[in-house]
């Protein structure tokens, strides 16, 4: 599940959302993501994130250094609860609007901006040899379909692919009873096609720290995961692994009906304020 520059393709994918009061920065929302990608295109090549988020800046990447395999911990705790598509219930200060924040992060250059239509002129600050071609219809496909979100696009070439550590970032959410995860799913560098289903083989995890004892599964952290990392973390998850087909779009569920025990929904469109 993921939307790339160019051709690529993209398996296993694991995301998860949590919401948390963090002591420093308020109530924000957790946004996990970690795939295996195949680059099919010439060159470099790129995924693209859609973020409810504002005022995000590089300080809300978080790097999980040795603890690579944080969300593996959180499928591994989940992991006896699997279903097919087809039982899902369907259900800091901000930068200036016009900035393109550039910056390396694990395999990484990431493009991080408020308005998807300025990255195309940010681009040459992308290094040579992870820089993708950009179609502009795809920019200005989110930006009509989802106005006041945040854009991260992270680069990256060939020989590093497989190396990539998975994405951790934490933000101010647009809407914090909401949780949404980008779901979208288009390998072609075009914008996502949004009629019909797609194929689907991911796991998809939420926690809160609101969550009663006992709620959900406990997540066996590494011991030795730095602080600035395990603040940000969940002690229990809940979630399930999604299996052929369904429609394109995110998954989205309040969080009222995450503590009460539902299912994440499709989402077509911006969950916004």
């Amino acid at each position: 599940m993921c939307v790339s520059m160019g051709p690529a393709e993209f398996s296993g994918t694991t995301l998860y959302m949590g919401r948390l009061h963090h002591a420093r920065h308020g109530l924000v929302h957790v946004l996990g993501y970690q795939n295996t990608a195949v680059n099919r295109a010439d060159g470099p090549n790129a995924m693209l994130l859609h973020l409810p988020a504002q005022g995000m800046t590089q300080d809300n990447f978080l790097d999980v250094g040795r603890s690579s395999d944080v969300l593996e911990r959180m499928v591994e705790a989940v992991r006896p609860r699997s279903v097919a598509a087809g039982g899902m219930a369907w259900m800091g200060s901000a930068p200036p609007a016009d900035e393109v924040q550039v910056f390396e992060h694990d395999i990484y250059t990431v493009l991080l901006a408020s308005d998807p239509t300025a990255l195309p002129a940010a681009l040459h600050r992308v290094p040579a040899h992870r820089r993708p071609a950009l179609d502009p219809e795809l920019t200005r496909f989110y930006a009509e379909r989802y106005p006041e979100y945040a854009m991260a696009v992270c680069c990256f070439d060939n020989a590093e692919a497989a190396k990539a550590k998975p994405l951790l970032m934490w933000y101010t959410p647009l809407d914090p009873d909401v949780l949404t995860a980008p779901a979208l799913d288009a390998h072609t560098g075009r914008p996502p096609g949004m009629v019909g289903q797609v194929p689907v083989d991911h796991w998809v995890l939420f926690g809160s720290d609101e969550a009663p004892t006992g709620w959900g599964e406990p997540v066996d952290h590494d011991r030795g995961m730095r602080h600035r990392l395990h603040e940000f973390l969940p002690a229990e998850v809940r979630g399930e692994h999604f299996s052929g087909l369904l429609p394109n779009g995110d998954f989205a569920l309040h969080h009222a009906d995450l503590l009460a025990g539902g299912r994440a929904s499709r989402m077509t469109g911006a969950v916004g304020r």
